[in-house]
């Protein structure tokens, strides 16, 4: 498949792609070589919780099981978010598109959703399941494991659902998220409870609400609200708080 972002053709969707910087024309690969050698290897553990391993693409369907909704209450989740008509928002680790088409519908056509992924197959799904269903507020960016490639200070609500656990470059990608928000702009953190031995999920995939709070403080967050009804997971909202901690 295509390795390259995806971009829909409609005018709202190229003028983000181009206030964005993620169109890649012109790109300096020379720049790049010398940014990628500055990167830390991936990390297996990090403040004391081992990283698990990034979903693979072929279990893309999971994502859209029929008992998802079941299981999780995703609309429940979806309509606590707080989005509004017009607002900038991003799906991370947005796979094909199960949270970010509905974002798109609740923030509407004036708004934008930037859905981010280091798989270019799952943004071929999103891009497939956009074209099918009309949606033209969408723009899919191919990130990296270490940089999601968001546009700087513009970004109302950065919605992680359980994705965050998965990342090797923890560090570097919560200060890239930290720098693309709005001043009063949000990380929402949604993971599967690890204080719950009865969420049928493996370990490696959990997260204590003490763990989430250790490390996204630790990086110059904190927690501004929470929403304790989804029936596996915690969803906690973070927002910018002065500087890193260099502990």
């Amino acid at each position: 498949m295509n390795s390259k972002p995806f971009f829909p053709h409609s005018p709202l969707a190229i003028l983000a792609g181009s206030i964005a910087g993620i169109c890649l024309i012109g790109f300096d690969c020379e720049t790049a070589a010398s940014q990628e050698s500055k990167i830390p290897p991936p990390l297996t553990e990090y403040m004391g919780r081992v990283i698990a391993r990034t979903m693979h693409y072929t279990g893309a369907e999971w994502l859209i099981r029929d008992e998802r909704e079941r299981e999780e209450r995703c609309s429940m989740m979806i309509t606590n978010l707080g989005i509004k008509r017009g607002m900038t928002l991003c799906d991370m680790g947005c796979g094909n598109g199960f949270h970010t088409l509905k974002m798109a519908d609740l923030t509407g056509k004036k708004g934008l959703v930037l859905g981010v992924d280091v798989q270019s197959e799952m943004l071929e799904y999103l891009r497939e399941r956009t074209e099918q269903q009309g949606i033209e507020n969408v723009v899919p960016i191919l990130g990296s494991y270490h940089n999601p490639r968001l546009p700087p200070n513009s970004i109302d609500m950065i919605l992680l659902v359980d994705v965050y656990h998965e990342f090797s470059h923890p560090e570097q990608m919560l200060a890239s998220m930290r720098q693309s928000l709005k001043k009063d702009g949000v990380i929402v953190m949604v993971e599967y409870r690890a204080e719950d031995d009865r969420v049928p999920i493996k370990r490696l995939h959990k997260m204590s609400k003490k763990q989430v709070n250790k490390e996204l403080t630790a990086n110059g967050f904190k927690l501004v609200r929470e929403f304790d009804r989804l029936p596996w997971q915690h969803m906690m909202f973070f927002g910018r708080d002065g500087e890193p901690s260099k502990e």
